[in-house]
């Protein structure tokens, strides 16, 4: 029975973050370890609604009134046990999720503020490493049934695991030379330590799963080779394919660049420095992407402009501006917009803006300046207002408000166009959506019989835990193909969509 009086007892409270000073001279997790007063505190404050809606805004269905009352009565064993029965990777999850089920909080009904659903996620998470590690679960017989995953990040791994454990021969194919996707090369140090990644690798070897890294599979291993070698393939190769502005005089100048080609830069520095081995920030070319002494610009308001912001002041930029589209949001949510239980378009402050820097809102980028040689010096910017026309954006500059800030770097983190063209998707017969994604039947099956897809690959760009759930809404749907005995867990369809008032 839970403590009906517990969010009246308790405020929301989070662990105090590393102090500024500190965490931006290394490349640790910013959060430390909350302590086991403070998260039973916190988890006491779930009432066990009686219609618990944070249910539905998370996509995999965890069971947060269970595992939040198990904490509070220190039943830590079996909380470990209830969070990993519909999630695979909560140490993932409780660290980059934006947490949607906090939104969904019946608190937020009444004008308090939510249960931190996400900290005690990551407390218990952790609590299964230190109380005996990532116990592997291997089947003890095979059903002599293969199946190939193209991608290792967060949808591909899971997909893995459940295939694995349900007797599956799974291999996974990765063409970075490290198994985890964008968890690897493409999420900075400081939110994710990849000692997180590499246990939950151990963990699902130990359970019969092959990793190959260094693998382009429609280049080193063709689509007829690959299910020539296998009885069923899931695509989970994410969205990765950048959205540019190349109709902004000036795109072409040396120093503009995807985000994503600093974060990777910068995390195959911090991953080489832990293997004592020394590494600069550069591009594939060699052109070094080091925000060290630069002046920075960051075009976009989301996770990717924080990550590339607190990555920057870790390089030791000489200044940052984030610049944001869209006029600064309200502080609390607006019901008429967002009614509870939907996610709110609402200001969130990450950690890395509390580091420095400079927002500004309602503005766009009219032309990156040239030194006259060719590198960029600098951006020129407009004030902007932006309206919805017949379901087009349409974004017009205020006459007289242009100005030039200083630019050495400029990071374009204006979101994804869906997954990458490449080659693979031509040898399976599959072809990219209006929205740059690959379709899937309810089945989860692509237009080619045996072929599966999930993750962002089918989603477009979204969050960690829809990955997670459709890879394992995909891993049923093989093991079904398969004609496996009994079924696995399926959160989600491929139609599924996010909370959303209509």
């Amino acid at each position: 029975m839970p403590d009906p009086n517990g969010f009246l007892r308790y405020e929301r409270q989070l662990p105090a973050r590393r102090p500024v000073a500190v965490r931006i001279t290394d490349w640790r997790e910013v959060y430390p370890p909350a302590g086991a007063e403070l998260i039973r505190e916190q988890a006491t404050r779930c009432m066990d609604c009686g219609i618990p809606f944070c249910h539905d805004g998370c996509p995999l269905g965890n069971r947060i009134p269970d595992w939040n009352d198990l904490v509070r009565t220190g039943n830590w064993d079996a909380a470990v046990e209830s969070l990993h029965a519909t999630n695979n990777f909560p140490e993932f999850t409780g660290r980059l999720c934006p947490a949607p089920c906090e939104a969904a909080c019946v608190l937020g009904l009444g004008g308090q503020q939510p249960v931190t659903i996400k900290q005690v996620e990551v407390e218990i998470a952790d609590a299964a490493v230190a109380r005996g590690g990532l116990n592997p679960h291997p089947v003890p017989a095979s059903t002599g049934r293969s199946v190939a995953v193209v991608g290792s990040g967060p949808a591909g791994l899971a997909a893995a695991q459940q295939l694995a454990r349900a007797g599956h021969a799974v291999t996974v194919y990765e063409r970075d030379d490290a198994i985890g996707g964008l968890l690897r090369y493409g999420i900075p140090d400081f939110k994710l330590e990849k000692q997180h990644i590499d246990r939950r690798m151990a963990q699902l070897a130990a359970e019969g799963v092959q990793f190959r890294t260094g693998v382009n599979i429609g280049v080193d291993v063709t689509a007829e080779e690959l299910r020539g070698r296998h009885d069923a393939v899931l695509l989970a190769c994410g969205a990765l394919q950048g959205r540019d502005t190349p109709e902004t005089p000036g795109r072409p100048l040396r120093g503009v660049h995807q985000a994503m080609t600093h974060l990777v830069a910068a995390n195959r520095v911090v991953a080489a420095a832990g293997d004592g081995r020394p590494a600069p920030a550069v591009l594939p070319d060699g052109t070094p992407i080091d925000a060290a002494g630069r002046h920075v610009v960051i075009i976009g308001g989301g996770d990717t402009a924080a990550d590339c912001l607190g990555v920057a002041h870790r390089q030791g930029a000489a200044g940052v501006h984030q610049l944001d589209l869209y006029p600064e949001p309200p502080h609390g949510r607006d019901a008429e917009r967002d009614p509870w239980p939907t996610w709110p378009w609402v200001l969130r402050n990450y950690p890395a803006h509390e580091e420095g820097g400079d927002r500004v809102f309602a503005v766009a980028v009219q032309e990156f300046v040239d030194d006259g040689t060719g590198q960029v010096k600098g951006v020129r910017i407009a004030e902007v207002t932006v309206e919805r026309r017949d379901g087009r954006r349409v974004v017009t500059a205020l006459p007289g408000s242009e100005r030039e800030l200083p630019a050495d770097l400029v990071l374009l983190a204006i979101g994804f166009e869906g997954t990458e063209e490449q080659p693979l998707l031509a040898q399976f017969g599959v072809a990219r959506n209006a929205r740059g994604a690959v379709d899937a039947r309810p089945d989860w099956q692509t237009d080619a019989d045996g072929v599966f897809v999930a993750g962002d690959m089918h989603r477009g760009a979204s969050l960690i835990v829809w990955a997670i759930a459709e890879g394992r809404a995909a891993a049923a749907a093989i093991h079904s193909y398969l004609g496996g005995t009994g079924s696995l867990p399926a959160p989600v369809d491929p139609a599924r969509q996010p909370l959303a008032a209509r």
